[in-house]
């Protein structure tokens, strides 16, 4: 927290002062804390972090006239341990990296072992460290409770006060501390082979790169992600619970594959749902959807869009254009997100389409999804987040457009569990992920019984294998955008192409 400085947040010792000033039982530990939490990042370390040696701007970008990039002698490394691990860390990655430039950033990951002989004696220190933390926290939270616990007399505003504190001890500091420190003395113990991990470990980087206008942002972590994460989630819920159920319209893939898939696409469901972890074996029941999508929707592949920025541009508003708007874009990159907005908003908003975009608009995400579905004119673009979960019904969502075919990212994280959970089919695994988010965002259209939308694919990659995303009876075409966008029009206007177009009087 902000200790001793003037600041709305409040440390530690701030929210405790008044409950320990008297109290030496409490005043130990808590002084003792507060002493070992020097041990963590001090304030500025990304800058420290920031590698010293590399030119101060962007080797992509030329120097102005007469302008020289000038090198900077890099620091000592710090004595804070800490700031000793993530350097550590840092140093890992650069001698491993292959770099990858996606969405303006400069992203890199390398596998955690075998681990540097600096990284494990920066680690061993660290941990060290962080327990000299923990415990006198824990040691803090147990006197705070035995006070509550002994002092029958105290007025309940303190007593709700005190075991608040605790949990917040509990939830923000021995918990998280003590995950560091099993990580860390986790990372001294290199993975037996033939052994399925519990656990994924790998380093990344995030930074943004140097400009004129910005020295850039540099980040580095020891990442930790469950190999099945269903396990921590069916541990979290099964004890609490009599009873659950699990439900969705995209639990099952479909393969296109008819009967013979049947049983296969309930043991896929199982596994990704962690069903197979519950103490009893879950009883299955399927039911026929309310809607016609045979009838409600349509679905395009556009043949003749290429990947780059301006065609990409030139298709997007042209199907905009063509829906009048209540039109979703999902796009698998940031940066493509933005050049696509950058070139679109004017002239959409200039025939009354307003355009929100996500990483765009200085809004989250709850709140673009309240305005996209307010003005049913309005044009939305995003990601994932807006791909999974949203629900706008009506007229407010008529066409989903997808950039392109959202594959898997092929990070670490993707690559061990495409190894090891694949059950021998990298490929299939591969293909399902991609095929549930299809099946995702092609539920955005349809909400209601009377809901009718189309939705677009504007990679021409696309496989057909693919295609199996999509309900059964949703004619799936191929073709140019120039068709597809008549199509459409007749599609969601039917009306008008019955009529002709409405006379314009002055």
């Amino acid at each position: 927290g902000a200790e001793g400085r003037r600041s709305r947040e409040r440390g530690l010792k701030r929210r405790l002062d008044d409950l320990v000033v008297g109290h030496p039982k409490l005043e130990t530990p808590l002084d003792a804390a507060l002493m070992a939490a020097h041990a963590l990042p001090a304030p500025g370390w990304s800058t420290r972090l920031r590698p010293q040696t590399e030119p101060e701007q962007d080797p992509d970008l030329p120097p102005l006239p007469g302008e020289t990039p000038l090198l900077i002698p890099e620091e000592p490394a710090p004595e804070n341990p800490s700031e000793a691990f993530l350097r550590a860390l840092d140093h890992q990655l650069r001698a491993r990296q292959t770099k990858d430039s996606r969405d303006g950033y400069i992203s890199a990951e390398c596998d955690l072992h075998p681990v540097n002989e600096d990284v494990a004696s920066a680690a061993e220190t660290l941990s060290r460290a962080l327990t000299r933390l923990r415990d006198p926290i824990r040691m803090l939270a147990d006197r705070l409770a035995a006070q509550v616990e002994d002092d029958a007399e105290m007025d309940a505003p303190t007593r709700q006060r005190i075991e608040a504190m605790i949990r917040t001890l509990h939830r923000r500091a021995i918990s998280r501390l003590s995950g560091w420190i099993g990580m860390l003395d986790a990372l001294q113990t290199p993975p037996e082979p033939d052994v399925t991990p519990t656990f994924v470990d790998f380093i990344r980087t995030e930074r943004l790169p140097r400009t004129r206008a910005t020295q850039g942002d540099h980040d580095i972590g020891l990442y930790r992600h469950w190999l099945d994460p269903t396990i921590p989630f069916v541990s979290t819920i099964q004890t609490p619970a009599h009873g659950l159920l699990m439900t969705s319209a995209t639990l099952r893939d479909q393969t296109g594959h008819g009967d013979t898939q049947n049983e296969a696409s309930w043991h896929a469901a199982e596994l990704r749902l962690g069903a197979t972890h519950f103490l009893k074996p879950p009883i299955r029941a399927s039911v026929m959807s309310p809607f016609d999508y045979a009838t409600q929707t349509r679905a395009y592949v556009i043949t003749d869009v290429s990947g780059e920025i301006p065609s990409l541009a030139h298709a997007f508003r042209a199907l905009f254009e063509t829906a009048g708007g209540g039109a979703l874009g999902l796009f698998t990159a940031i940066r493509r997100l933005r050049e696509v907005h950058r070139r679109i908003h004017e002239p959409l908003e200039t025939q009354g389409f307003p355009l929100y975009a996500q990483h765009v608009d200085a809004m989250d995400n709850a709140t673009l999804v309240d305005v996209f579905r307010t003005e049913t004119h309005s044009c939305l673009l995003g990601t994932d987040a807006m791909r999974d979960g949203v629900d706008v019904p009506g007229e407010a969502l008529r066409m989903v457009v997808f950039e392109k075919t959202p594959w898997p990212r092929p990070d670490i994280l993707h690559r061990e569990r495409r190894r090891l959970l694949s059950e021998g089919r990298p490929g299939d695994y591969d293909d399902r992920i991609t095929r549930m988010r299809l099946r995702q965002a092609f539920g955005r259209l349809i909400r209601q019984g009377t809901d009718r939308g189309v939705f677009v694919m504007l990679d021409r990659r696309m496989p057909s294998r693919l295609l199996s995303a999509f309900p059964d009876g949703v004619d799936v075409r191929r073709m140019p955008l120039a068709d597809a966008l008549e199509d459409i029009a007749r599609f969601l206007r039917p009306e008008e192409q019955e009529n002709g177009p409405p006379l314009l009087q002055g």
